[in-house]
């Protein structure tokens, strides 16, 4: 080994990608110890630091190369020792020259301190931080002015980013590519507005309130009005998704929605005030829409019944004849004391399959599909993955048309009240399926899928129903 070609021993650990097998295989010998050294550049630590600022230090020596690093803290307790504080962040900072790429999780005894150390990381593109309870605005901010070459930023949970300034000073840059804002309470849909001319360089935009804090607070409604003061320019926008956000007619988070030429994924869920000429805007611009996901309040959930803003078929038509590569379509309603009978018909969602080559669809709660909507994907040429959750319009009768589904490999059945074993008989044998996944339907065995797929897969909990 000690004599074996340069190049095939960095092809051999370049195939090796569990870190347990590139740990031992670096003790086989000096030389793919020291190859091994050289070649690592991930590193993912946490809960076995102890001392943690030494042991990190150890590690950065070792490997000096270092271009990504997840610091994970999950299941931490004071048992376990100290966590990595501001003082481990400096340690990256001097030892890591190469760092393109941090992830911090669960760290909470990093403050803005130590993310201050990090703006000497003029190479670091991508900075994730997951519940860091000791990070404010202000740290945020002292990094984005060091670091200018950032392209990502995830912020999760981060419950004391209170102040944006670093959003505009980012916007200013336009280097950011990927922005992802999640349940972090003082950031409202108001803020997003701060971006400015940031926005032409976004292909991809997480945006997603707390539950608790759905409604813009009153000193927000004064941001949302610099939409429409100032163009949006996110032509380059490919994925959205906004969650628990309150879409505006004409103002807010509407503005940007029939903007995005570029668009391909497209994710609502639970966004109170969104009309279908919103996404028949949405639709008649971006034509290489390939994935839509739409989860929507149920009409008691919503504020007042037969809202007028709620969505109708008039919205999935609109996707379907201007949208000619669809290839992916979730539609789901929230959870209620009371079914959904939703403003989606079954025609509607039929249109879609028809006209767009649907290869994955999935339907969570929608009653308006029953039997006549399977033996209508009889004809679905393109559709090879369905899953129905809590589609309780379905009987045997729908569930044995399966087998006439043209291209169909992949069902997923789940929580689904009318349907039993009869309905899975006909697939017995028939070697029509690759996967069936069968979740807390009542009236299906585990015995009545067996030789109903390639690959079977049963769970029994019906907990839900009580």
């Amino acid at each position: 080994m000690e004599d074996l070609p340069e190049h095939l021993a960095w092809d051999i650990l370049g195939r090796l990608k569990k870190t347990a097998d590139r740990n031992s295989t670096s003790l086989a010998c000096k030389h793919l110890h020291k190859l091994e050294r050289e070649q690592r550049d991930f590193l993912r630590v946490g809960c076995g630091l102890d001392p943690a600022n030494e042991a990190l230090t150890s590690l950065c020596n070792r490997f000096p190369n270092l271009k990504k690093v997840e610091i994970i803290y999950s299941g931490w307790m004071s048992k376990l020792g100290k966590q990595l504080d501001d003082r481990g962040l400096l340690i990256l900072s001097l030892h890591c020259p190469s760092l393109v790429d941090l992830t911090l999780s669960y760290c909470t005894f990093i403050t803005d301190c130590g993310l201050g150390h990090l703006a000497s990381c003029t190479k670091l593109t991508t900075l994730k931080l997951n519940f860091t309870p000791g990070i404010t605005g202000c740290g945020i901010l002292s990094l984005v002015v060091g670091c200018k070459n950032l392209t990502t930023l995830h912020l999760v949970r981060c419950i004391n980013v209170s102040s944006v300034e670093w959003l505009e000073y980012l916007g200013k840059l336009e280097t950011l590519e990927d922005l992802s804002i999640k349940n972090c309470r003082a950031i409202g849909e108001g803020d997003l507005a701060k971006l400015g001319p940031g926005w032409r360089k976004l292909k991809r935009l997480q945006f997603e309130v707390d539950a608790n804090y759905r409604y813009m607070k009153v000193r927000d409604r004064l941001a949302v009005d610099r939409w429409q003061k100032q163009w949006v320019p996110c032509e380059n926008m490919q994925e959205l998704s906004l969650v628990n956000c309150l879409i505006n007619p004409g103002r807010g988070l509407s503005c940007i929605l029939g903007k995005c030429k570029a668009l391909e994924k497209l994710h609502l869920d639970m966004c109170v005030g969104v009309r279908d000429s919103d996404i028949e805007s949405l639709a008649q611009n971006s034509t290489n829409l390939q994935s839509i996901s739409l989860h929507l309040p149920s009409d008691f959930s919503l504020p007042l019944l037969n809202n007028p803003l709620r969505l109708t078929d008039e919205s999935l038509k609109a996707v379907a004849q201007n949208c000619p590569v669809l290839e992916s379509v979730k539609i789901s309603f929230s959870d209620g004391d009371f079914p959904s009978f939703s403003s989606f018909s079954l025609n509607g969602i039929l249109t879609l399959i028809q006209m767009c080559p649907v290869r994955v669809l999935i339907l969570d709660h929608v009653y308006s599909f029953n039997d006549n909507g399977m033996e209508a994907l009889c004809s679905a040429n393109f559709l090879e993955t369905l899953e129905l959750v809590r589609c309780q319009e379905i009987s045997d009768e729908g569930l044995q048309l399966v087998g006439q589904f043209p291209q169909l490999t992949v069902l997923t059945l789940s929580k689904c009240l009318g349907v039993t074993d009869d309905g899975i008989k006909p697939l017995v044998g028939s070697h029509k399926l690759e996967v069936l996944t069968v979740e807390d339907c009542p009236q299906i065995s585990e015995r009545g899928i067996q030789g109903a797929a390639r690959f079977v897969s049963y769970k029994q909990d019906l907990s839900w129903i009580y």
